[in-house]
């Protein structure tokens, strides 16, 4: 009976630092229930802008909890998201807002799809999509109020969002 006790008493304390080690991640941020609203009519873009807005933001296009979007505010005019020929692969239809969340099912920055339809992270927000999983991420469609042409895909695992170019069927 003592080397019983003896035993379960080892095995408790080994236990006790796997236990101290456990992580407690923050769940991921939910998708806006909207898109964001037509900037301003005064709006102008800024270069190499900052988008930390506040302790632990990242430093991308992002949504807060209260749905704000950070980062849409630069308006219609903003020669970054110039489209030549808007929607020259016809409109999305599979459906906009967190009702319709979307797995990528793979590709890369320049094309992506899921549920045969396919995307392009547009080049002004290249640099905004490096930490996105091509393979397993999960993204919400927005419709985009200010430029013609172009989408906001949600990216649901980290909170921050990306212009997007429909290509048509996957």
């Amino acid at each position: 009976m003592k080397s019983l006790l003896t035993l379960l008493a080892s095995l408790l304390l080994c236990s006790i630092p796997a236990l101290a080690q456990e992580k407690h991640e923050a769940p991921p941020p939910r998708p806006p229930s909207h898109g964001p609203a037509p900037a301003k009519p005064d709006a102008h873009p800024v270069e190499n802008r900052n988008y930390v807005d506040k302790e632990g933001h990242p430093n991308a296009p992002h949504v807060h909890s209260n749905g704000q979007w950070v980062g849409h505010d630069t308006g219609k005019n903003d020669a970054h998201y110039h489209v030549d020929q808007p929607w020259a692969h016809g409109r999305f239809t599979g459906g906009f807002g967190p009702k319709h969340v979307w797995r990528i099912a793979g590709g890369n920055r320049e094309r992506f799809w899921f549920g045969g339809f396919a995307f392009s992270i547009f080049p002004a927000d290249y640099g905004f999509c490096d930490n996105w999983n091509w393979g397993t991420d999960q993204i919400v469609v927005y419709a985009d109020p200010d430029h013609d042409g172009l989408y906001l895909a949600y990216n649901v695992r980290l909170g921050t969002y990306c212009h997007v170019e429909y290509l048509g069927a996957a």
